[in-house]
């Protein structure tokens, strides 16, 4: 079940997970700050937490990391990062950004994406929830 939160959060806290993430996006790689121009004022940031089931939480990271490589391959979208939570292992934590909903409408709609919903009653407990962020600075 999703259950979406409007919520807001400053491109700042794209910067942070770049770095946390030890990321070789566009941004890392053009320098510090220089990749904001790339993102539109109008993207979407998404924020989705998921957490496994007891006991499932191996069998729910194997069916997650996949998507990482297959959604960063997606030239529609601008930032994807899968987290877990280091004290809670198979609490899992999306950050994802998109030009436009348009956008992340298409990301939904991939076969993996589909398939990678089709898993979590069996291995999530509660299922996804997803809030849409909307960026407050845009690029300079």
């Amino acid at each position: 079940m999703v259950k979406p939160i409007g919520l807001r959060v400053g491109l700042s806290a794209l910067t942070g997970l770049a770095w946390i993430g030890g990321a070789t996006s566009v941004m890392a790689q053009d320098g510090p700050g220089r990749g904001y121009s790339q993102v539109p004022q109008e993207a979407l940031s998404v924020v989705a937490e998921v957490r496994a089931k007891p006991g499932k939480e191996a069998e729910l990271r194997a069916a997650t990391l996949p998507l990482v490589a297959l959604v960063r391959s997606d030239p529609k979208n601008l930032v994807y990062f899968l987290q877990e939570d280091r004290e809670s292992p198979g609490h899992f934590i999306f950050y994802e950004v998109f030009a436009n909903q348009a956008d992340f409408d298409a990301h939904n709609a991939m076969p993996y994406v589909k398939d990678w919903f089709a898993k979590l009653p069996e291995l999530a407990d509660g299922g996804v929830k997803v809030m849409r962020m909307q960026i407050l600075a845009g690029p300079k």
